[in-house]
């Protein structure tokens, strides 16, 4: 699989997600070994003189949204290194942007997504017979939040 996906002005145009096909139909257990390594680059047209992020264009925005509700995976899957993960979330979430500090969040918001993202993914881990637990903590730490081995604990007591 290529670990490199390109997302044309088109397919953001018509909210289309064939170019995350290939990577929506491995199975679960395959997603996992590709944890942290996938780059999405978008190709949206924009004058020289935008002075805009991709956060906040609202085309490549809505088609990220579009990706991340149908393929809730996602975010685990994105480099973490190249600051693609920051990104991804900042199309998703109500941020600030500063030429000295960079994203920031609005930290509820964040906070709110991780934990649902949190929730969601190791349910969903779970029911493959998975464990994606180190990848959602590195995950949230890359986001600046640490996981306190207290929530997997709290997690699991609700299980039994």
């Amino acid at each position: 699989m290529d670990r490199s996906l390109q997302v044309s002005a088109a397919a953001i145009r018509h909210l289309d997600l064939s170019p995350l096909a290939g990577w929506a139909a491995l199975a679960p257990v395959d997603l996992l070994s590709a944890v942290g390594s996938l780059e999405i680059n978008y190709h949206w047209p924009r004058a020289d003189d935008d002075p805009r992020e991709l956060s906040e264009i609202p085309e490549p925005r809505l088609w990220t949204l579009r990706a991340d509700a149908q393929h809730p995976w996602l975010p685990l899957l994105i480099d973490r290194s190249s600051g693609q993960l920051t990104r991804h979330v900042a199309m998703l979430l109500p941020h600030g942007f500063s030429r000295n500090e960079g994203i920031r969040f609005a930290p509820e918001a964040l906070e709110l997504w991780l934990t649902h993202r949190l929730f969601l993914l190791d349910h969903w881990a779970a029911g493959h017979g998975l464990n994606c637990r180190q990848g959602l903590a590195q995950m949230a730490a890359v986001l600046g939040l640490e996981i306190d081995d207290s929530f997997w604990q709290q997690l699991d007591a609700g299980d039994g």
